[in-house]
């Protein structure tokens, strides 16, 4: 869709134009999703002969990207809903269009593919109108592939989208939307201009920080960066200024000239807390400091990405990094392989937990290693999910029991066609951290969506499980699960650790273990040199005594032995699911 926009108004040549010319990330194109928003200006002659000035973002879908979403949002007068003709109405688009009716945007449906032979447009038109109450009488049929209706596309946002408003009392303001770090030129500021207006003369102030700055160059992206001499109120573009530290700029910040101060700052976007945690390590040791500076660029152009320095007995020195979800977590490590070339190894993902102790304390964790004794624990208690899940009817018993196995609750079912209905559920977001996602889309065959949003916390018979090899715990296997499904997790990790831990000339125990309560155990076998091999004859109290003195050989080993655990057991286990 956007690719056609750029097509009609004449933004881009034929000759550059490609497929999703605004996913300009590999990994964007390998998955054929959006994972960064992506701002371009461009100007448009309607059919009335007048000329006008788009300001397009394109935004991410999926649920782990919402922020993205809201940031965007943000900066709009109207927002283009686009809904797939063959695939109906997905939760994500649900949860979407609620942020856009929240910011109060105009919204202009749109139903895409209509050209595919299994394109159900009268079914899909009133979907939309059943579950996001938006009427599809002035919907417009489009096909992208072709280019079908997107003109109508256009024109309408020139009938229905109001043009941006200023108020030339409340100073100069611009509100920093995204942003990222250039190597030669510092931080680059994505900004949509509301009050005002910002030249490559002028000296800013970030109102967060109360820090000034020289702007060196402003401009649009037209897709690519363009100069120009001025940004206006209205506009879209970005700004380039002496700043230098990546922790300077905060995404949402109100941008002010310091010779024409805002009286006060732009409402923003509220701020988004990480909600899946996982430890991040350098495979080699000193790659510490290079995959420090990775993470900075990265936090910087994604605001709910967080990290703060951890230390582990048996991986070293590393980073506890806060993600949206799974996939967020996938991007972001995907992308320290690729952009930053690093080697690196992740921990098993977790969440917060709030803990209550008996003496009326409350302790945050994020690590199960910083769980309290538990003889002093009242309580723990777990974030939990709003969950909507829309499937096809054939999947609904298999869907059912998914969320029953995750320790989930299904509080209403509502059916969105004759084909299809949509779950609400109340479930733990520990239990879909891991493999839910691809267990939900297996069962309905790639057809079902989910959304979710946070609920609040609550107790649960949560309990922390330790991995022990050989009688020493380790703790970048330690977990905190519910104990009803211990000894199941427990079983599992032991047997892949067995697999991976080299035989020793002793025996090697894998135990998991609930405080001083072992669930689970396998053992890796020693070697055993074949010792009466010399004896080829004789009294049979010859061999015994070769064999007693073995067994005793070892029995002092075991006692004094250490297992090394090597690298790679670790990355099979943890990069396993």
């Amino acid at each position: 869709m956007a690719d056609r926009i750029l097509e009609m108004t004449k933004t881009l040549e034929k000759r550059e134009l490609m497929e999703q010319v605004l996913d300009d990330m590999d990994l964007e194109r390998e998955r054929g999703i959006t994972i960064k928003a992506h701002p371009v200006s461009m100007l448009y002659e309607a059919k009335n002969g007048e000329k006008y000035q788009f300001n397009l973002i394109d935004t991410p879908g999926h649920v782990d990207f919402a922020y993205e979403v809201t940031r965007s949002l943000a900066s709009c007068e109207g927002a283009i809903l686009v809904v797939d003709a063959a695939q109906g109405v997905e939760a994500q688009t649900v949860a979407n269009v609620m942020l856009a009716m929240n910011q109060n945007l105009t919204i202009i449906p749109v139903l895409n593919k209509i050209d595919l032979p299994n394109a159900d447009v009268p079914g899909v038109c009133k979907q939309v109108e059943d579950l996001l109450a938006i009427p599809m009488e002035e919907a417009i049929m489009v096909s992208a592939k072709t280019g079908q209706g997107v003109e109508d596309v256009l024109e309408a946002i020139v009938k229905k989208v109001p043009p941006p408003t200023t108020d030339t009392t409340m100073g100069t303001r611009a509100l920093v939307f995204d942003s990222y770090y250039d190597a030669f030129r510092g931080v680059v500021s994505y900004v949509r201009v509301f009050d005002g207006e910002i030249s490559d003369k002028h000296k800013i102030r970030l109102m967060s920080t109360g820090k000034d700055f020289e702007v060196k160059e402003v401009g649009m992206f037209i897709p690519s960066m363009k100069k120009m001499k001025v940004l206006r109120a209205g506009e879209t573009g970005y700004i380039i200024a002496n700043i230098k530290e990546s922790a300077d700029m905060k995404i949402g910040d109100t941008v002010t000239r310091k010779d024409d101060l805002a009286k006060k700052p732009l409402p923003g976007f509220h701020e988004v807390h990480p909600m899946v945690f996982s430890g991040i390590y350098p495979v080699d040791g000193s790659d510490y400091e290079k995959l420090k500076h990775g993470l900075e660029k990265l936090s910087l152009n994604d605001a709910a990405f967080t990290y703060i320095a951890e230390s582990s007995v048996a991986l070293g020195f590393g980073f506890r990094c806060g993600f949206l979800g799974l996939l967020h977590m996938e991007i972001i490590q995907e992308r320290l392989r690729r952009e930053y070339e690093l080697d690196i190894i992740s921990t098993y993902p977790g969440v917060i937990y709030e803990i209550y102790l008996t003496n009326g304390e409350k302790v945050v964790i994020d690590n199960p290693i910083y769980l309290p004794d538990p003889t002093t624990i009242d309580r723990i208690e777990e974030p939990f999910l709003k969950a909507t899940i829309i499937c096809p009817n054939d999947d609904i018993g298999e869907m059912m029991n998914l969320i029953r196995d995750r320790r989930g609750e299904i509080s209403h079912t509502e059916t969105v066609d004759g084909n299809r209905l949509m779950l609400t559920c109340h479930i733990p977001l520990n239990e879909i951290v891991i493999d839910f996602y691809d267990k939900l889309k297996s069962i309905s065959h790639g057809y079902a969506s989910m959304d979710y949003e946070y609920e609040g916390y609550r107790a649960n018979d949560l309990v922390k499980m330790d991995i022990l090899v050989h009688g020493e715990p380790v703790d970048a296997f330690a977990c905190i699960v519910h104990r009803d499904k211990a000894v199941g997790i427990g079983r599992n990790i032991c047997k892949k650790l067995v697999d991976e831990i080299p035989r020793m000339q002793f025996a090697i125990a894998v135990q998991a273990a609930i405080g001083r309560n072992v669930i689970a155990r396998e053992t890796v076998p020693a070697f055993r040199k074949d010792v009466t091999s010399r004896c080829y004859g004789g009294d049979i109290s010859r061999k015994r005594k070769l064999l007693e003195n073995q067994k005793a050989g070892k029995k002092k080993m075991k006692m004094v032995g250490k297992v090394n655990i090597p690298q790679e057991a670790f990355m099979k286990i943890l990069k396993s699911d």
